[in-house]
């Protein structure tokens, strides 16, 4: 199938991706999935891969978390995250705002998209902008920041920028600080999931088996760890500007094309 394929290969470029670009895997790869489903599948079944890959991270650098920073964080971002995912049902159930025909092929606008294309485009301006890379917070803003992140995560899978930022000033070392976020990432993740399972994952199962989603996500998520596993072995962490520009170019692009009901 030609969407495995595809998917494969953007999994494990996007996760290798992720060390230079500066974006996350989540902000990259979902785009990807709207091509092929429904928008709220594409954010499900992203967060799946999402939350695999953040499994093997945990194996490796968990155990140098901060448990009270864990709890500070990602307690108020499960609870915002639940939030989210309703609010992400609750706008795919509303009706389309507008449609219309172009060269032939119809075309609808709904206020998922509409807002999940808007929410794309706030966040790659945001990890272009300088100024953001060394944003941080105070320390006890931190469940603020997990009820942001969470909020966000739940809703249109944006999580990592503001998780990041709220870290940064928790004082703690290199080790500690990736402990500590790919814990409340996937903390935040599984929130999003039961909800995202609960609700249009559920009533839509027998489709998506159909269409081979299940099978999709577990090659996505093979993929993703060997874009990882890569990526970290061969080069070490850093950010291109020139690919990160062209990145956020096209994930306006994608996002115009969302917003506009062509994807």
């Amino acid at each position: 199938m030609p969407e495995y394929i595809i998917i494969c290969l953007v999994a494990v470029s996007v996760s290798g991706l992720t060390f230079f670009s500066g974006f996350g895997l989540g902000t990259l790869l979902m785009p990807v999935f709207a091509v092929f489903f429904p928008m709220k599948i594409a954010i499900a079944a992203t967060a799946a891969i999402h939350l695999a890959n953040n499994i093997f991270k945990v194996l490796l650098a968990g155990r140098h978390a901060n448990l009270k920073i864990v709890l500070l964080f990602a307690l108020p971002g499960a609870a915002a995250a639940i939030f989210g995912a309703m609010l992400l049902n609750w706008f795919t159930a509303l009706p389309p705002l507008a449609g219309y025909v172009l060269w032939g092929r119809a075309h609808v606008i709904t206020v998922e998209k509409s807002i999940i294309a808007a929410l794309i485009m706030v966040f790659a301006a945001i990890e272009l902008t300088p100024s953001f890379k060394n944003l941080a917070f105070d320390l006890k803003l931190i469940p603020l920041g997990g009820l942001l992140s969470g909020f966000f995560g739940g809703l249109s899978g944006h999580q990592g920028a503001l998780r990041t930022a709220f870290l940064l000033r928790a004082g703690l070392d290199k080790n500690a600080l990736i402990g500590t976020m790919v814990i409340s990432a996937v903390v935040v993740d599984l929130s999003r999931l039961v909800i995202y399972g609960t609700t249009f994952f559920r009533q839509d199962l027998p489709g998506l088996r159909e269409q081979g989603l299940t099978g999709l996500i577990a090659a996505g998520s093979l993929a993703a760890f060997i874009g990882s596993f890569a990526g970290a072995r061969l080069l070490k962490k850093i950010t291109l500007a020139g690919l990160q520009k062209i990145i956020a170019g096209l994930l306006f692009l994608l996002a115009l094309a969302l917003g506009c009901g062509m994807v």
